[in-house]
């Protein structure tokens, strides 16, 4: 994500495929038969900011999704079949929706009854219980008027009502449950498939690969397939009267850009340059790791854009280089290897930021040392005391924007250019379609740097003061005498 201001294998059978992370919290002891007494699913993923974000005891492994929308009565129809499998013993388990009527639900093609508690809770108990490792199917008929999540601190975050009629999903930390029912937590990743109708006049844009359109009496269907696993709240969909660019990288990969009417032809122009910043961006993080590219350009000015998995979603007019830059590098850094916990996320915003500094230095000449040397001149006591890490929620996106690049210089020099080289390249690779914390972060590189540095992180990210001399004027960074 990033801030109008600078602070700011389809799977169907699904055994053999899901390793990630077990969101299993509240399993109950297993029995001698290794099955374990079935148990509700927690209603949260435990995360420390957003406790009942997500469920427990199960993961999924694909969401298959069909709906139609109707943009002058706003009415959202749809059904979600879900492909999981569960962690634990299972008597009833826990999906995120927001607001919307849910009409029915099926286990394994069985009636399940379903209730709605707090905020966003869809509460399924099926009609017979589900053993732990095994797979499971969840179909969902549903509808409504979807609408965002207006928090006080980070906004409006999920569907939102475009100018022109149309519509679009965008929102970080979560905005997915706002138009379809999801294990709304970074830790369960899985592959997006969205077949959506809306009347022949509007076109629509989303993640991964465009599999074509057809015909209906309600309009035009499109539909699109991500076959990267994908957080929830990095799938969008996206409904106007779009100009569509089309091209491919040099290796094949798709890129599928979306203007809307008014979009100014610089932003045109900036995007036209997205070949040459992946393969800038590659040269620096290892292989792009998503199937497909391209960039969504509103014309709401909704004070963020956000990286959407393949294909970032853009604030009106904020198409410029050096947001794309920033939003592409998170395909590798915050898409491809997810936080862990949202008190991490400089792991995704730091490494973004830091791109645009190492695109400049590349592309426009910048002397990165100048650079830094400027900021920490001009840095007030208030901008020291900004936390990189477990700033609290709703702060997440504040200091990891401006803060977050200069540490990660001061990294560069403090571990030197070969070893702060490597690290770039070889995290996005170990992690790749996973999730990561900022602790093991630092062991991955005190592994490549052959040194401890804590105390490096504690001054930088752990602490929230001005890092003494040592860490703020490593390598060749001490100002001149």
């Amino acid at each position: 994500m990033r801030g109008q201001h600078h602070w700011r294998k389809p799977v169907v059978a699904v055994a053999a495929v899901l390793a990630g992370i077990s969101l299993s919290s509240g399993v109950a002891a297993a029995g001698e038969d290794g099955w374990g007494q079935p148990t509700p699913g927690s209603d949260g993923a435990g995360d420390s900011y957003y406790p009942q974000d997500g469920n427990g005891g199960y993961d999924v492994a694909d969401y298959n999704l069909k709906v139609s929308y109707d943009p002058p009565t706003r009415q959202l129809t749809g059904v979600q079949d879900i492909s999981a499998r569960a962690t634990q013993s299972l008597s009833s388990f826990n999906l995120d929706l927001q607001g919307l009527t849910v009409d029915s639900v099926e286990v394994n093609g069985r009636a399940a009854k379903f209730a709605r508690t707090g905020e966003h809770e869809l509460v399924i108990t099926p009609a017979k219980a589900l053993h732990r490792g095994q797979p499971f199917g969840v179909k969902i008929a549903y509808h409504g008027v979807p609408a965002a999540i207006n928090d006080p601190k980070l906004g409006p975050n999920g569907w939102q009502f475009g100018k022109s009629g149309g519509a679009f999903a965008a929102g970080e930390p979560k905005s997915a449950s706002t138009w379809y029912p999801v294990n709304d937590t970074p830790l369960d990743k899985a592959t997006f498939h969205l077949a959506i109708t809306v009347p022949d006049e509007w076109g629509v844009i989303s993640n991964g690969r465009e599999r074509g359109t057809h015909k209906t009496p309600q309009g035009t269907t499109h539909v699109w397939a991500e076959e990267t696993p994908v957080v929830p709240y990095m799938t969008t969909v996206a409904i106007d009267k779009w100009t569509f660019e089309r091209s491919k990288r040099a290796d094949g990969t798709p890129i599928v850009s979306s203007y809307a009417p008014g979009t100014p032809d610089s932003t045109k122009q900036a995007e036209a340059k997205l070949p040459e910043i992946l393969d800038f961006l590659e040269s620096k993080f290892g292989p792009y790791p998503v199937d497909a590219a391209g960039g969504i350009f509103l014309a709401e000015p909704i004070g963020f854009s956000l990286e959407t998995l393949s294909r970032p979603i853009y604030s009106g007019r904020a198409g410029n280089v050096q947001t794309i830059v920033h939003e592409n590098a998170h395909q590798w850094y915050g898409d491809s290897v997810a936080v862990k916990h949202w008190k991490d996320v400089c792991l995704n915003e730091c490494f973004a930021s830091y791109a645009q500094w190492l695109w400049s230095e590349a592309k426009d000449g910048q002397d990165l040392k100048t650079r830094y040397l400027n900021t920490v001149k001009g840095a007030t006591p208030a901008f020291w005391a900004g936390k990189l890490y477990d700033m609290g929620p709703g702060n997440e996106f504040t200091y990891v924007y401006s803060k977050g690049p200069l540490m990660l210089h001061a990294l560069r020099n403090t571990i030197g250019q070969q070893a702060f080289d490597r690290v770039l390249k070889s995290w996005p690779s170990a992690h790749r379609d996973g999730n990561a914390s900022m602790q093991e972060f630092q062991r991955f590189t005190e592994r490549f740097a052959h040194q401890n540095l804590q105390g490096f992180f504690d001054a930088w990210i752990y602490g929230n003061g001005k890092p003494a001399d040592q860490y703020l004027y490593p390598g060749d960074l001490k100002p001149a005498a």
